[in-house]
């Protein structure tokens, strides 16, 4: 079993927050947050490059870092606000070659996504097979440690092209039934070069996904997944995954008209942070030394489950207690047909 755990003496480690950034002139960089302030890191220009020096080093990301952090500052608000020159990344991804960074999900790990996707299934079904799924994770899904538990649900989203950082619309495209928010903490890991995964952190975001192509048969799952996300805007490593407070709201103009609280966290899903991860990592393909891996671990509020629908424009934002400030995105609605894709013979 491949098992990433927090130990005692992580959680009580001080978080550090990381953001990534690009200025039209000077480039990337990478940065530590301090309040209002950003602490940027001589050197390595990303998470990735950072991360994997920490890998060759031996040492741990908040140790890369320490050495790294350089003297020159930025004034979060401005970036946050985005009135700097410096305008935020995700927090994660593969510079040099999106293709190996992969974007994957757990679903059914929370009581409300599962019972959203029950609330789907069609004919007349004592207990459905969304519902059974949840259950073997109630029953199964936290072992002992060390252990093997029941496998979660699993699901591909697409490769680091789909990653959107804080502010940059999620699309709906033309072939979608629509889109919309799924506020969730995503693990974020890299494989080192002796093909073991390290968790680099958490973070926030927006798993963002087709809902009205899922209610026309939850066996479409897959197609409606294969959209866009968002992430951050920051990277927690050492963040805790005990028991979190999220919010997500959807905005209209200046008005709210979708707002909810949730619980997440292990205390709050029915797997085991430890199961979810084996359960990805187990496969060998998925432990390719070099690759970047962004994992969601589930959502527990749905605007679309309480009736919403969104508009163009209207802009998601999505928080968690501990995790930096809130995950801004609006949707972007692609109003034209679909146009059919033909294959041509070579």
């Amino acid at each position: 079993m491949i098992a990433l755990k927090f130990t005692a003496n992580q959680h009580m480690q001080l978080q550090t927050h990381f953001v990534q950034l690009r200025h039209s002139d000077s480039g990337r960089a990478v940065a530590r947050v301090d309040g209002s302030r950003l602490l940027l890191v001589d050197g390595p220009s990303s998470v990735y490059d950072l991360a994997w020096q920490a890998c060759a080093a031996g040492i741990s990301l908040r140790e890369a870092v320490d050495r790294s952090t350089g003297s020159r500052t930025l004034d979060y608000d401005e970036v946050y606000a985005g009135t700097s020159a410096w305008r935020l990344l995700p927090p994660i991804d593969h510079p040099s070659s999106p293709s190996r960074c992969l974007i994957t999900g757990t679903g059914l790990s929370h009581l409300k996504s599962a019972q959203t996707r029950d609330s789907m299934h069609t004919g007349v079904v004592t207990v459905t097979d969304s519902m059974k799924m949840y259950q073997w994770g109630v029953e199964g899904g936290k072992p002992a440690p060390g252990r093997v538990g029941a496998a979660p649900e699993w699901f591909y989203k697409g490769d680091g092209d789909i990653l959107r950082a804080q502010d940059e619309p999620l699309d709906v495209p033309e072939y979608a039934g629509d889109g919309g928010d799924e506020a969730e903490i995503a693990g974020v890991y890299i494989i080192g070069p002796d093909g073991a995964p390290r968790r680099l952190g958490l973070t926030a975001s927006n798993e963002f996904s087709d809902h009205e192509v899922e209610k026309l048969n939850y066996l479409y799952l897959a197609h409606s997944k294969l959209r866009g996300c968002s992430l951050g805007p920051e990277l927690v490593n050492n963040g805790l995954f005990d028991s979190l407070q999220g919010r997500a709201c959807i905005k209209r103009g200046e008005s709210i008209i979708w707002e909810r609280t949730f619980l997440s966290g292990e205390q709050n899903m029915c797997h085991s942070l430890a199961n979810l991860e084996h359960h990805h990592f187990r496969y060998e393909q998925h432990r390719r030394p070099g690759d970047i891996h962004v994992h969601f671990f589930g959502a527990a509020a749905f605007s679309s489950g309480d009736g919403i629908r969104m508009e163009n424009g209207d802009v998601m934002e999505i928080a968690f207690d501990g995790y930096g400030r809130p995950l801004r995105n609006p949707i972007r609605i692609t109003p034209r047909a679909e146009r059919f894709v033909q294959v041509q013979s070579l």
